[in-house]
């Protein structure tokens, strides 16, 4: 058993080439504590967030602080804590905070790299 905290766990700048604006991270856990779950706390500042990216994995995000927002090609959705995503393999999507409000989740991710594409240049979602 591995237990992990999110609380006071020093956070380490995300930047390029998946994340854009002030976004800080710790893993929760890795390939010595678990062999096939890797959480990942992430804190987005406003603004902050990743670009369009795929995984070859099924991603869980558990939304635990602020709102944000987290979109596909077809939709964006406003989340807030509490709120769970399911990301399908291969589903091109961005998350992260609005312009106005900071969010934070936990990225719960399976073997297999991200494949950053291009940069988000047009949110919808207005007033988060």
């Amino acid at each position: 058993m591995h237990v992990a905290r999110s609380k006071g766990a020093k956070l380490q700048p995300g930047g390029p080439p998946v994340f854009t604006g002030e976004v800080n991270s710790t893993g929760l856990s890795d390939q010595s504590t678990a062999t096939q779950l890797f959480l990942r706390y992430v804190k987005f500042s406003p603004g902050g967030r990743t670009v369009w990216h795929t995984h070859p994995f099924e991603q869980g995000l558990v939304i635990v602080e602020g709102r944000g927002i987290v979109a596909n090609e077809a939709q964006e959705n406003v989340v807030e804590p509490g709120d769970i995503v399911i990301v399908s393999p291969n589903e091109k999507h961005w998350h992260g905070a609005g312009e106005k409000t900071g969010m934070a989740h936990i990225a719960i991710n399976q073997a297999g790299g991200t494949t950053a594409l291009e940069p988000v240049t047009e949110i919808r979602t207005k007033g988060v």
